[in-house]
């Protein structure tokens, strides 16, 4: 069953949250708003979650799913290493549009798809969806649309094409712009912009003049 809650009022906010928590734990999907766009969460650490993710997205494992967390000391908990680049992004543009593809630990439990390794983590710029966070842990958690079709904006368009896939709607209103997130990858030696989003190219070399566009 299918539960859409309007957070812009506080007890349908109170509700939604707790009941979005409870289906995140029994592996189900979850609908929110970020400042970008709508997103599709599920438990990071949830394999069989993370495959229906990728399922009702229509999405293969070839695109693995990036993560959210809800503070720059959650992603220490997923790397070994988080590189001076990474620092210097993460002070400038966290919470914020700016998704980093880092080298994640060796030793977690969890599937996001095929990674090579590597896991694309982000910090939303959203009290909702933090407050979410930080109750959950980090989710593993795409655009909140069918693969190959615009990114959602609002709850009704992402509901109109992901459906009863979903357990729970987190209605947060209109998000600011159509643009996904920016995506810097941090992994390897030279940071590279691998996708231009809500931050430009210039913008992020005033954190990192050395950034390369790839």
């Amino acid at each position: 069953m299918t539960g859409r809650f309007d957070c812009s009022v506080p007890d349908a906010r109170t509700a939604g949250l707790r009941e979005a928590e409870d289906a995140l734990r029994r592996g189900r999907l979850v609908v929110l708003p970020t400042d970008t766009v709508y997103g599709v969460a599920a438990d990071a650490f949830d394999p069989k979650a993370v495959n229906s993710l990728l399922q009702a997205k229509g999405r293969g494992r070839h695109k693995p799913s990036p993560v959210l967390v809800p503070s720059a000391t959650a992603l220490r908990q997923l790397t070994d290493e988080v590189p001076e680049d990474a620092r210097r992004l993460i002070d400038a543009f966290w919470p914020g549009g700016l998704t980093l593809i880092v080298r994640h630990r060796s030793t977690l439990a969890w599937d996001l798809g095929e990674t090579g390794g590597t896991v694309a983590v982000r910090m939303p710029d959203h009290p909702l969806t933090l407050e979410l966070l930080a109750r959950s842990g980090p989710l593993a958690v795409s655009s909140a649309n069918l693969t190959d079709h615009p990114s959602p904006q609002d709850c009704d368009a992402a509901q109109g094409m992901l459906g009863d896939s979903v357990s729970v709607y987190l209605d947060g209103g209109r998000t600011p712009g159509a643009l996904s997130s920016s995506i810097v990858d941090v992994s390897g030696g030279t940071p590279a912009l691998v996708r231009e989003g809500t931050l430009s190219a210039a913008r992020l070399r005033t954190a990192l003049p050395h950034l390369t566009v790839a």
